[in-house]
């Protein structure tokens, strides 16, 4: 393949169909795009007008940015038609179905790199198999994880040393090996699939994107430096990893339209009443609460949320995944009547990038997925840790005890997404403790200094001269020295 070394960089990005790596890949392709990259973004039918109206801005400032729709193959797995996002499938069986479909989209991929020609492939880790595809073409496969350099090394020593393996019980504490610090987890914190040789769609694609990782070209990552210094040099040099790190990418969004918008859900509140029922409220004195997309919760842990909520005594916002019905066995009886004037309850999707944003924020319950982390970090908020599956227990290590932003509910068990455990795993009194210590506690000033000072860090990284903006035009400037 010849091209002239003045043809503009063309970049494929092809995120899992999942929001949470869907929004930080889009926004990635943006800020490519905006450095004079031509980026185009793979998706499918279904989530295409997500990504059509996340990238109009960009559009309209003039950057090449466009979007190619592939068919997701639910037929032949046996899917219902428009189960295109991980959200939809929500049994095992299901998420089984899903995962299978996304190994079927290779042909399609092909086709498209063999008529467009880019110079580049940033792919998912949930595609393992586009390193192969791309070198078939002879370019590089860039890898996006979808998390950051803490959790990326924690994960990769664990799986490497299985530490997990090696204490009699679940219950039974273990540290971290070959790791920059000392950081301490149970058995009943790591990933159920790493404790098991049942070998599920899930394990195997799981094992693929880890032996694709060498092969591949090197790793973006939505982090900053400062953020997690250590980690990132740990991954570099002891694991031998290329990687950049080019975040908070959620930054891009300057406009309030893009900070609500790309997030694309439906909410019950649109985002000017949320604001305005914020700006009524004093600084730092309003709990977010927030679980992220993948979450469900049981009725019986959303009614112990909810009274502890209560019991703190706090203002606050709380996003609940839930349809208005005539009975809610989730509330507690004339919960919102108490309520009233005091807390927000918003069903559906909320637009959380705004909402913590407002200086109103005191606090942010999180699952700790990265996205919300980083959003959290972006916006000065201190954060109440709750992990609930995938890399969250690392994260809320990082938050808790190395940035010390962040205060653990005390949540002990790894959960898949659909596990359904009828009776609360946190209790009232936890949440009601936790609040409490985040927004009024004896070390609520200084918790809430440290966010407000990797705060200024996440923005001035992205700023010319930092450092995410001098990764992204190293890497930039490295793929272009590869073109023939």
């Amino acid at each position: 393949m010849e091209t002239k070394s003045h043809e503009q960089l063309h970049i494929f990005f092809f995120p899992y169909m999942a929001q949470g790596h869907s929004i930080p890949l889009i926004d990635m392709a943006k800020i490519f795009a905006s450095h004079g990259v031509k980026s185009t973004l793979i998706t499918t039918p279904l989530n295409a007008p997500l990504f059509s109206k996340a990238i109009q801005s960009s559009k309209e400032l003039g950057f090449k940015i466009e979007l190619i729709v592939i068919r997701f193959p639910t037929e032949e797995v046996g899917l219902p038609l428009g189960c295109e996002s991980a959200s939809l499938a929500t049994t095992n069986e299901m998420k089984e179905k899903f995962f299978r479909a996304t190994t079927l989209l290779q042909p399609q991929l092909e086709q498209i790199l063999d008529q467009q020609r880019p110079h580049c492939l940033l792919a998912d880790t949930f595609f393992p198999w586009a390193t192969d595809v791309a070198a078939k073409f002879g370019i590089p496969r860039l890898i996006f994880h979808g998390t950051g350099f803490f959790p990326l090394c924690a994960s990769l020593s664990v799986i490497l040393y299985e530490p997990h393996l090696k204490v009699s019980s679940d219950s039974e504490v273990f540290t971290i090996p070959n790791f920059p610090v000392e950081i301490k987890l149970t058995g009943s914190q790591i990933p159920a699939f790493l404790k098991t040789n049942v070998e599920t769609e899930f394990t195997k694609l799981y094992k693929a994107s880890k032996a694709c990782e060498e092969r591949s070209y090197g790793v973006i990552v939505n982090s900053f430096y400062e953020l997690e210094p250590v980690y990132a040099d740990h991954y570099r040099k002891v694991f031998g990893r290329k990687a950049w790190h080019i975040g908070p990418v959620s930054l891009c969004n300057k406009a309030v339209e893009d900070k609500a918008e790309m997030r694309g859900m439906e909410a019950s509140f649109d985002e000017h009443e949320c604001l305005n029922w914020l700006n009524s409220k004093k600084p730092n004195s309003v709990v977010y609460i927030c679980f992220g997309s993948m979450t469900n919760f049981t009725d019986p842990q959303l009614f112990e949320i909810a009274l502890g909520l209560e019991a703190s005594g706090r203002e606050f916002i709380w996003v609940v995944k839930k349809e208005k019905k005539e009975k809610e066995e989730w509330l507690p009886e004339g919960f919102e009547k108490r309520i009233e004037g005091k807390g927000l309850i918003i069903r559906g999707w909320a637009p959380q990038v705004l909402i913590l944003e407002h200086e109103a924020i005191g606090g942010f319950v999180t699952h700790c997925g990265w996205n919300s982390i980083l959003e959290g970090v972006s916006s000065g908020v201190p954060m109440i840790t709750w992990p609930v599956s995938a890399e969250q227990f690392y994260n809320e290590k990082l938050l808790t005890e190395i940035l010390r932003i962040g205060v653990a509910v005390g949540v002990q068990q790894w959960a898949t997404f659909v596990d359904v455990k009828q009776e609360a795993s946190v209790k009232r009194e936890a949440i009601e403790k936790a609040v409490t210590e985040i927004m009024v506690g004896d070390e609520a000033e200084e918790i809430r200094s440290r966010a407000k000072a990797l705060q200024e860090m996440a923005r001035r990284a992205v700023e010319e001269g930092g450092s995410s903006f001098s990764d992204l035009t190293a890497v930039i400037e490295e793929l272009k020295s590869l073109r023939v």
